[in-house]
Parts: C-alpha cells; structure tokens; sequence
C-alpha cells in the first residue's frame, strides 16, 4: 500500500496519475448511463416487464462496479488508500460483490431472450423475480467468502485500489480461486454463449435476430476474461514474473464492461429511447396547457 506523500513502488508520478483519471472517467461513464437506465424504469411503465427486471438487475451491478472505481479513482488521484485496511475489506466485498452479479445477469439476460425468443412465451414475473434473487445472494455468498476466510482481499499493484487477492501459494486461496472462476465465470460464460447460439440456430431462419448475440459473449470473455486469467496464472505460477504494470491492466479493462454493456443492452433494446419519448409528451402537454390557457 502507497504511503501518504510518496509513490507505490514500481510506479511514476505520471503513470499513478493515469491510472487515476482513466477509473475516473471510466466511472463517470458506467455511473451516467446505466443511471439513464434506471430512471428508464423508474419513469416508464411499460419497461416494468420480468424481461427489463433482468436488465435492470444487470444496470445495478454495474452501477456497483463504477462506484467500486470511483472510489479507486479518488484513492489513486490522491496516491494513496485513505481508508484503512477494514476499508479496503469493504472495497474488495462490494467490488467483488458487484462484478459477479454483473457477470450473473449478463447470463440471466440471455437465457431471458432466449426463452422470449425462442420458446415464443412470456418470461413469468416469479421466475424473473427468482433469478435476480439469486444473482444477488449468490454473487454476495462468493463475495463474504474471502472475509470468512476462504481466499482474501489485498491492495492491488498501485496501492490505490482492493479487490480479491493473487492466491498465496496455498491451498486455501488456490481452492477458492478454482472453485470460484467455475461457478462464477466459466458456467455464466456457457450459458450466455449456449443461450445466444440456439437464438441464431432457430432465429436466424427466418432473418437476422432483434438483438446482438455476439457482443454480450465478447463483454464476458474479453471485459472480464482477462482478470480471471491473470489470477489463475498466478494461482499456477506466482507474480514474480508478472511486472506491476501488467497487473493493472486486466483491472482497467473490466472497469469499461459498465459502459459497454449500458449501450448494448439499453441503447440496443431501445430502452432510453423511452426518456426521450416522455419528454417529448411532457413538452407537448406543457404546449397545450399554454394553449388553453
């Protein structure tokens, strides 16, 4: 961890700076617009579907990982974690807590469409209401984990940041890692890729499908693949070979997941178009009200 006044080893004025203004703006980014996502469903009631609960369960969790680096965004401009250790505890379970149930709904999302798409019947709300249920306690059971003792959070290369811990070399971490990257990466990538390839198989006869079925599996794999690889590679084989800098770079690159999956999922399905659309009702109500009067 950074001191207070001086650098974290292995890292320049210039690149600390860096890494703080590229989480800010990636923060900034996630939290506006899956906040435009959330006022969709806050204000228009035809987007309260057990479909959209879906994608409102995924607008939260990214919402929580933005907020996750903005707090490293501040940590880093200041050069220094300010909050303590049982802060940085709190900082890796809410991270770590949010990144998993946006990975989980992502898979949700798409067995939702498929199940829309392909069985041609309504999602019912008891089984939309279920699945969120179960992301969030499952994602927050995997999250307490590591403060129960079964793998741990630590300050990540800059000091500035925490979030789960590289294992120790021992079986404990090890284990959770393994066990973990399974359930909560690997199965979630299978359902999505599954899900999504039967949408193309049986829609794709009759013209192309009404959603992308390539992005979201690419969100997965290439937003969040990168940091499940560089813990299981240090599982395998230490951090000693890996520089500082290199460690850094898988954690960059899942803070952008929020904003990608804000413009696939709400840009994609039209559901900010209904802010637009409201405000557009309420401009011409407010015309002929002063016409009236």
């Amino acid at each position: 961890m950074a001191e207070a006044g001086s650098l974290p080893t292995g890292f320049g004025e210039l690149e600390v700076l860096a890494v703080g203004v590229v989480l800010l703006v990636e923060a900034l980014a996630g939290l506006s617009l899956n906040s435009l996502t959330i006022l969709s469903f806050c204000t228009s009631p035809e987007l309260r579907t057990p479909s959209h609960l879906l994608v409102l369960s995924l607008a939260l969790a990214d919402s929580g990982v933005s907020l996750n680096a903005l707090t490293g965004a501040t940590a880093s401009l200041l050069r220094r974690w300010p909050y303590g250790s049982d802060g940085c505890q709190a900082h890796g379970f809410q991270g770590f807590a949010a990144a998993l149930a946006s990975i989980c709904s992502s898979a949700a999302v798409a067995w939702g469409r498929y199940h829309h798409y392909c069985t041609r019947s309504r999602l019912a709300w008891s089984t939309a209401v279920s699945l969120v249920l179960f992301v969030w306690l499952s994602s927050a059971f995997w999250a307490a984990l590591p403060l129960l003792g079964w793998g741990h959070y630590d300050y990540e290369p800059l000091g500035t940041c925490c979030s789960l811990g590289y294992p120790r070399g021992d079986r404990n971490s090890t284990s959770f890692l393994f066990v973990m990257a399974f359930f909560n990466f690997l199965l979630p990538l299978f359902i999505t890729l599954t899900s999504y390839r039967l949408m193309e198989q049986k829609l794709g006869r009759t013209g192309p499908p009404q959603v992308n079925t390539t992005l979201p599996a690419r969100t997965l794999l290439l937003g969040w693949g990168p940091y499940a690889l560089l813990h299981l590679c240090a599982a395998l084989a230490g951090t000693a070979l890996m520089p500082p800098r290199l460690q850094l770079v898988p954690a960059l690159i899942a803070k952008m997941v929020p904003t990608v999956n804000a413009v696939n999922y709400a840009l994609g399905s039209g559901i900010w178009q209904h802010l637009s659309l409201q405000r557009s009702g309420w401009d011409s109500a407010q015309r002929a009200a002063r016409v009236l009067r």
